[in-house]
């Protein structure tokens, strides 16, 4: 495999802008979330127990301890927290000295800070893989650009260092752990959709937040959504193995597998920054010779080579057919497929039980975990190898500490990681050492590996569950409330809000699965609807005066249980069909007993006011301005807008580039002919001191879970 410069730097890249998604999206919704008149307020989840300053730290990890300090409250630091953030975030990705490893470490434990106090709007596997790809980002970004390096080791890459592959080696891990897990577990979740291959004949209708692209998908032929969970278990769970093939070409197709996969779930369904962030996780297939698309590339290969050099690209291209092969004839054997050529159709089922599949995992659970083994021992090895061929003593033992010190924490991530990863199968997780046990148990709680599982199991098998909350005066004419993305008025297309995550939109989702007192935050959702909180109310509806009761807020509130579906072809103006089915949560007012007694019930009852907030500090009167000022936008409007202004800085710089080069002092004089540069990959001329003799290896990987 050819250096990984650019993969490298592109991760550094993508890692920043899903940052500053993350951080812009939460903090739209800071306010109506975590504020003092918030659903969750987040200055509860910070109670001194009298510990220690450093151990109440460690135990509970976030810079919103230090919030007073500054003159503000817990939810007030969040949205500095989120700000800085989105602003050091926006930075790395534009200005290549920001991608430092101080900078990653900054956003990680921001945004780790934020998880603390987030509650149930926090808790998914994407804020969970953000953390663990933020953490490893740490470890990847490099202490001084490449271009401030003197010279490379006699005998590899430009400007590279023994030890800057291992920590991106990680990220593979993690992207094979991720796909493998979340393949896995829609097979020991017994779901009946996933085994009778009919999931994504309900999957498009019943997500959370469909795209309009999501209707046209679901009405596709039944044979066709069969077909597509083939393919998903083919790419979930026997490609994943080839992002450690030692066949260049495998790796690549299985890059453009996931990416494939990838881009389909974002056109079809609104899953925010995660999406994104898995295709910035594939980053870690690629090699700079790819990226690069060196023109010389090609006429090299036709170059004659010495007959061991022919033998084995021979042998490497046999393997590498034989593993089509071997996939092809697996597909067809294990999910029965046959071509109907009459009906123009392929038909699809399982041919193998619950039984076969959990004894097939007992059997190669264990042996992934040696093939990362055995992959990270070859990276180490490569590292190692590198480093005898730096010259000079003295930058020999600088590059012997560093090499030192990245191996020994690539090494302890990897073995931490090991733990989640075993979930998958539990027999495999009690063979495990019980040193990366402890070693997991030591660091949980900052989330630097984490389980992952998604698409366990497919909901509304039966129609789609949807709550709509109704309101009213007297009661007895009641108003629907319709939110701003979640399903609600029928003829109303589904949106596009993606990478924002409208949080109680979502949780909305979840909520309509079981009972309202599965979610005891509904109950303080109702609350502060009867109140008329206007932060609340701007999670619903951000222009204000489209909320049916901004005048006056509702005597009562109630909500209902309703299924929907997805209108068929040819209904006018209609994109969903729903029917009643119960009442989700009943009529309630102010004062009303049962209010009361869920609010006690569920500890929701706010009896220790606020505490005075410094409102004529210089910092909390800035960060109201700046609320105000941004609060007209709605949040996908400002997230598009910063990706507009993210593609005119680009499109700036490269037009800037140009002119920047001829009034260089090196740039010749007017009338001199200008002698042509020798050839370097794009970008290289900034970042590496010599052009590389050859090509050379690179890897990497990590993952955790939650919802």
């Amino acid at each position: 495999m050819a250096g990984s410069r650019l993969p490298r730097r592109l991760f550094l890249q993508g890692v920043a802008a899903v940052f500053m998604f993350a951080f812009a999206s939460l903090y739209t919704q800071i306010p109506g979330l975590y504020g003092p008149e918030g659903i969750l307020p987040a200055r509860k989840t910070l109670r001194p127990q009298g510990k220690g300053r450093w151990q109440q730290l460690w135990e509970t990890p976030t810079l919103l301890w230090e919030a007073p300090r500054l003159g503000l409250d817990t939810a007030q630091g969040l949205e500095l927290l989120s700000l800085l953030g989105t602003l050091l975030a926006l930075g790395a990705l534009l200005l290549s000295p920001l991608r430092h490893p101080v900078v990653y470490l900054l956003l990680w434990a921001a945004y780790l800070s934020a998880c603390q106090v987030g509650q149930v709007f926090l808790y998914f596997q994407w804020d969970s893989l953000l953390l663990e790809t933020g953490f490893l980002a740490v470890l990847v970004a490099p202490l001084r650009p490449a271009s401030h390096r003197k010279q490379a080791p006699q005998g590899g890459r430009a400007g590279a260092l023994p030890h800057e592959d291992l920590p991106f080696w990680l990220v593979r891990w993690l992207l094979f752990r991720l796909m493998f897990a979340s393949g896995v577990v829609k097979l020991t979740s017994r779901c009946p959709a996933w085994w009778g291959l009919t999931a994504l004949t309900y999957h498009y209708e019943t997500q959370c937040l469909p795209t309009p692209a999501a209707w046209f998908a679901h009405h596709l032929p039944v044979w066709l959504h069969k077909l597509s969970v083939v393919a998903t278990f083919l790419i979930e769970i026997a490609v994943p193995p080839l992002f450690f093939a030692p066949i260049r070409r495998l790796r690549l197709a299985a890059f453009y597998s996931q990416v494939l996969l990838q881009v389909l779930i974002i056109i079809t369904g609104n899953y925010n920054f995660f999406n994104l962030m898995t295709l910035v996780l594939t980053t870690a297939l690629l090699d700079d010779q790819h990226l690069a698309a060196e023109p010389g590339h090609g006429s090299r290969k036709k170059m004659a080579t010495s007959w061991p050099k022919a033998l084995l690209a021979t042998l490497s291209l046999l393997l590498e057919l034989a593993v089509y092969g071997f996939l092809a004839y697996g597909t067809v054997h294990y999910f029965g497929l046959e071509v109907d050529w009459q009906q123009c159709t392929i038909h699809s089922r399982t041919t193998f039980t619950f039984h076969q599949f959990s004894q097939w995992l007992k059997t190669l659970t264990l042996p992934t975990v040696w093939l990362g083994v055995a992959s990270l021992a070859w990276e180490l090895l490569s590292a190692l190898w590198r480093w005898t061929q730096v010259r000079g003593w003295l930058r020999k033992f600088s590059a012997a500490v560093k090499l030192s010190l990245v191996s020994t924490a690539t090494v302890a991530l990897f073995l931490i990681s090991l733990v989640p990863y075993s979930y998958v199968e539990p027999g495999t997780h009690g063979r495990l050492w019980t040193g990366a046990h402890r070693l997991f148990g030591a660091v949980e709680h900052l989330q630097l590996a984490n389980s992952y599982g998604l698409f366990r199991r497919m909901t509304g098998l039966g129609g789609r569950p949807e709550v709509v909350l109704e309101g009213s005066y007297d009661g007895h004419h009641w108003t629907e409330i319709e939110f701003m993305y979640k399903p609600g008025n029928l003829s109303r297309p589904p949106p596009v809000v993606v990478p924002h995550q409208p949080r109680l939109d979502w949780q909305m989702w979840f909520a309509a699965l079981g009972p309202h007192t599965h979610s005891p935050w509904f109950t303080s959702l109702v609350l502060r609807l009867l109140q008329g909180k206007e932060p609340v109310i701007r999670l619903i509806q951000s222009q204000v005066a489209r909320y049916p009761f901004h005048k006056q807020p509702p005597t009562y509130v109630r909500a209902q249980r309703y299924k929907y579906w997805f209108s068929q072809p040819g209904e006018q103006g209609q994109w969903w069909r729903r029917q009643w089915v119960e009442e989700f949560f009943p009529p309630v007012s102010l004062g009303d007993p049962t209010l009361e007694t869920l609010l006690r019930q569920f500890g929701l009852q706010d009896k220790s006011p606020a505490r005075a907030r410094s409102a004529n500090s210089t910092l909390a009167q800035a960060l109201h301005w700046t609320r105000t000022q941004l609060s007209p936008l709605e949040a996908p409007a400002l997230l598009w807008g910063l990706l507009v202004a993210i593609g005119t800085v680009r499109v700036v710089q490269a037009l800037l580039a140009p002119w920047s080069l001829w009034s260089s002092p090196l740039a010749p004089a007017s009338g001199e002919k200008r002698r042509p540069a020798p050839h370097k990959d794009s970008g290289a001329a900034s970042e590496q001191a010599t052009p590389a003799p050859h090509p050379c290896t690179s890897s990497s990987r990590t993952a955790r879970r939650k919802k």
